[in-house]
């Protein structure tokens, strides 16, 4: 088991989520959290957590004062679920997986996922896929998926999942990645691993450690193995869905 133990005498009672694949025991400060994580959470089978995350309001108090502006106005429940998404993120390398900042789609089961800095239109272009797709396609998570590498690429839903909440608890193999850009027309084109590598890196949870940074880094080189990768400018109108599904899902 990988966890921080720490005196918390304000906790809630511990939840155990199904996080990528892992069992998850987080101990909460605020009870709210267990609606926040609530698909996610797993019955009880009396397995051994993977990982236990045992919070503190100085962790939240932490979290609030390196968050940009200090997240003025946000209550502690919400910085808490930074807090959690933090310390778990800096333990996933361990376990073969990283968190990438992006929205992810399933299509007839096969995994795509968009990434760009936020504002860019990721979340806009994923619903212009299920729009396009509608029950073929499924939103596996709509800002924050975890990426795992063992035997092949998988995308993973989670918990944090956009200002809209959109997602699932599913895991689907990750077919490709798609670096979206502003155009004011539609084009898409295949790019190599090495083309996509700086925004690859900037989009991804850069862990604190060194030699989880190192591991995140190794991650996803093994994912580079078995994903292909895209760029598509886009003018956000919904004919840009066809565009980059026709060149995304082709085969060979």
């Amino acid at each position: 088991m990988n966890g921080c133990d720490q005196e918390n005498p304000r906790a809630s009672s511990a939840l155990d989520c199904s996080v990528a694949g892992l069992l998850v025991r987080i101990t909460p400060v605020n009870e709210g959290f267990r609606d926040f994580c609530r698909d996610f959470i797993a019955g009880g089978d009396g397995r051994e957590p993977d990982i236990e995350i045992v919070m503190t309001q100085r962790d939240i108090d932490a979290e609030r004062l390196r968050s940009p502006g200090g997240q003025t106005g946000y209550s502690d429940r919400y910085i808490e679920t930074l807090a959690v998404c933090r310390r778990l993120s800096e333990i996933m390398p361990s376990f073969g997986r990283f968190l990438m900042h992006g929205s992810a789609v399933a299509v007839d089961g096969k995994g795509y996922l968009f990434t760009a800095p936020s504002g860019t239109g990721k979340s806009t272009h994923a619903r212009f896929w299920r729009e396009m797709l509608g029950d073929r396609a499924v939103m596996v998570n709509d800002d924050k998926p975890f990426i795992g590498t063992g035997g092949g690429a998988t995308v993973y839903g989670s918990p944090w999942r956009g200002k809209h909440r959109l997602g699932s608890n599913i895991a689907v193999p990750l077919k490709a990645v798609c670096v979206l850009g502003r155009a004011a027309e539609n084009s898409i084109e295949e790019i190599t691993a090495a083309e996509a590598l700086p925004t690859l890196v900037r989009q991804i949870y850069r862990p604190d450690s060194p030699a989880m940074l190192a591991a995140t880094l190794g991650l996803i080189d093994r994912m580079t193995e078995s994903v292909r990768f895209y760029r598509l400018g886009c003018n956000l109108d919904p004919g840009s869905a066809r565009v980059s599904y026709e060149m995304m899902t082709k085969e060979g």
